[in-house]
């Protein structure tokens, strides 16, 4: 490993916590490890728990948050492979040189939790984290699996927590897809909680359980379905619509012109899934065509690249779109947004 002369050389030690496996992490004779050393320019050093890092002073910095990423990525999921090593290397460098980074923001990370944190971890995920930090309105379209409301929710956490917001108030059309609304037992909270759900999973994942319980019992967090939104003005408030695929033109225009002074939309949905009687009356398919020129609104579009559940996941997105014929609609769908 040579270094530039001009440069100053600088050693840091990183530990690596116990529970890790170093067999998976440095690979068979440290081939992991050399990767690490080609593609940053560092010195890498491995003797048991312990890295010692060599290298320029950034360089060094962008060794020490890969491997941030790898133990976050091997703690939630009790492995690694050359391919999360490799993730890691690219979201480290796209975060690197994203304008946040430029402008001095930490390392990436969207909020703390109390099971770890939370970061992009594609490109397309990058790109939102950035479009919501610099946009008033952010639409995020894309499929299932992609990251969009969960990166959403924490966004929304983080402004709370940092102050920028006072509430979060996050919201749902309650459209059938397949079930009888009407059927579910119990009284109307208990019908509509089951459309909520995934938005109270976020929320868990990022708060203390007692937390969010006060939040929600002072309003802080409202969790509501998308026509209780009528009528209300939202001030120094972080709103999120998801599934706004079903929601219809009108509801999507009450929903935007909630907004008030200090107050941040963000509005998700996957054009793939419309569960309206008429899709053709989705609100966000025409909001993206007739909002995309409007400053300090932004259109980011996720794709199956961006897909971050299980592996298969991808694999099952394609495999539907080539069995329902779909692929001439996807293309006319990325026409339509690339024209909004």
């Amino acid at each position: 490993m040579f270094f530039d002369a001009m440069e100053e050389i600088v050693e840091k030690i990183y530990s690596l916590p116990d529970k890790i496996n170093l067999m998976l992490l440095y690979g068979g004779q440290d081939e992991n490890i050399r990767f690490i050393e080609e593609q940053i320019g560092v010195r890498l050093i491995a003797r048991g728990h312990k890295i010692k890092i060599l290298g320029t002073a950034k360089a060094v910095q962008t060794a020490i948050n890969i491997f941030d990423d790898i133990v976050h990525t091997f703690e939630k999921h009790k492995k690694i492979s050359i391919k999360d090593i490799i993730t890691s290397i690219k979201i480290t460098h796209l975060n690197e040189n994203s304008v946040e980074a430029k402008n001095g923001y930490g390392n990436g990370i969207i909020v703390t939790t109390p099971h770890g944190y939370i970061k992009a971890k594609t490109g397309g995920q990058s790109k939102l984290v950035e479009a919501i930090k610099t946009n008033d309105i952010v639409f995020a379209v894309g499929p299932a699996g992609t990251g969009k409301t969960y990166l959403a929710v924490a966004m929304a956490v983080a402004a709370l927590k940092e102050q920028r917001v006072k509430k979060i108030i996050l919201a749902r059309p309650a459209v059938e897809a397949g079930e009888s609304l009407g059927y579910l037992p119990g009284d109307f909270k208990d019908k509509i909680d089951p459309y909520l759900k995934p938005l109270y999973d976020a929320l868990e994942d990022m708060l203390l359980r007692e937390q969010l319980r006060k939040f929600i019992d002072q309003e802080i967090v409202e969790i509501i379905p998308l026509a209780f939104m009528r009528g209300r003005t939202l001030n120094d408030a972080f709103v999120i619509l998801d599934e706004a695929q079903n929601s219809t033109f009108m509801q999507m225009k009450m929903f935007l012109t909630r907004l008030g002074k200090s107050a941040k939309a963000v509005v998700t949905g996957d054009v793939t899934q419309i569960d309206l009687a008429d899709k053709k009356n989705s609100g966000l398919i025409t909001s993206i065509r007739i909002l995309s020129n409007i400053g300090g609104i932004s259109i980011v579009k996720l794709g199956k690249n961006d897909v971050v559940r299980h592996q298969l996941v991808r694999e099952i997105i394609d495999a539907y779109d080539k069995y329902s014929g779909k692929e001439t609609a996807s293309e006319e769908k990325e026409t339509l947004l690339k024209k909004s």
